[in-house]
């Protein structure tokens, strides 16, 4: 996620800009996130990337909550409950994935055609520590790979189309089928990816290095 504040403003319509995400070409789990909601207004803000209900004990349950699988999202525990009334637009310019190769796992930047930024469908949570603070977190769907990605991995975030955004961002639609209709990705046709440099293995590298195609 390196495009600016001021692109993600124009592309979503945000309205109020609560975090100021910083440029970063590498993201992993449980740092955090570019997220947009929808509240009194509609925001832009960054949360913990592995979601912890508000009934966890503790945040550790974070690291096995990074996806929800859009098959079963409205009945696990842990995301039923966001997925009616808590649900988020993850901000990315593009991902990563690792294909197994001759029993070697080459990763791979996936992106738009038109290098445009798009918006994962994501769910977020509030959970509380015993010291008062409140820790904001989010998990993005996942669905069976559609025919572009399948030859990479069998999974693949939801890209929401963006005629359904508005919809998925929207508190007052809680109806499990007509929120689950929105979960049809974007077309294969509009996606591109290459390979890039083990690199992007090490959270720790964020430069933009990560991005360059490996020759």
């Amino acid at each position: 996620m390196f495009s600016s504040v001021e692109a993600i403003k124009a592309r979503f319509k945000v309205e109020e800009v609560i975090k100021n995400p910083r440029p970063r070409y590498n993201i992993a789990p449980s740092q955090k996130i570019p997220v947009i909601v929808q509240r009194e207004n509609r925001q832009l803000t960054e949360m913990r990337w592995g979601l912890i209900p508000f009934w966890a004990e503790d945040t550790k349950i974070g690291y096995h909550t990074i996806n929800a699988r859009a098959e079963t999202i409205a009945k696990k525990p842990a995301f039923r409950n966001a997925f009616r009334k808590r649900r988020c637009l993850v901000v990315a310019d593009n991902f990563f994935e690792w294909q197994k190769v001759n029993g070697e796992k080459i990763p791979r930047l996936i992106r738009m055609k038109s290098e445009r930024l798009f918006a994962m469908a994501g769910l977020y949570e509030y959970w509380e520590r015993k010291s008062g603070k409140v820790v904001e977190s989010c998990t993005i769907v996942t669905t069976e790979a559609n025919d572009f990605i399948r030859p990479i991995h069998d999974r693949m975030p939801v890209i929401l189309r963006p005629e359904n955004e508005e919809a998925w961002l929207n508190p007052d639609l809680q109806e499990v089928e007509s929120i689950k209709h929105l979960l049809d990705p974007v077309s294969a046709d509009l996606m591109e990816e290459y390979e890039i440099s083990t690199y992007v293995n090490d959270p720790k590298h964020t430069g933009k290095q990560i991005i360059q195609r490996n020759i």
